[in-house]
């Protein structure tokens, strides 16, 4: 697991982070939720690139599915971005603002071949 902490002085412009993702090979999508919402804990069979481009969301990882080194929880901010590797546990909590987000999926070419 990954997170990068934005380091500019301005927060993350939508077209920005979407070229950024597709020069990476990308296919970027952009969703949003509103305050509170929740998500099960559950897994992606992908590994999951997610930037948060408005308010905030917490990922939280289950005590019985934490990798060595791994964080209790993560909380992104306005231009964070996680890295989730595939089939890691997590669920997640969206802040009290509300958040959107830019996300897609990263297939290991090496294992579909």
């Amino acid at each position: 697991m990954q997170i990068l902490r934005w380091q500019e002085a301005m927060p993350p412009q939508e077209q920005q982070l979407y070229k950024r993702m597709q020069q990476e090979g990308l296919s970027p999508y952009t969703w949003a939720n509103g305050p509170g919402d929740y998500y099960e804990v559950h897994s992606h069979s992908y590994q999951k690139v997610l930037y948060c481009m408005k308010g905030s969301i917490r990922f939280i990882f289950p005590k019985d599915a934490i990798l060595p080194s791994m964080p209790e929880f993560v909380d992104l901010a306005p231009g964070d971005c996680l890295i989730l590797p595939a089939r890691v546990l997590h669920s997640a909590q969206v802040g009290p603002q509300g958040v959107t987000c830019m996300e897609a999926a990263h297939y290991d070419s090496a294992k579909s071949r």
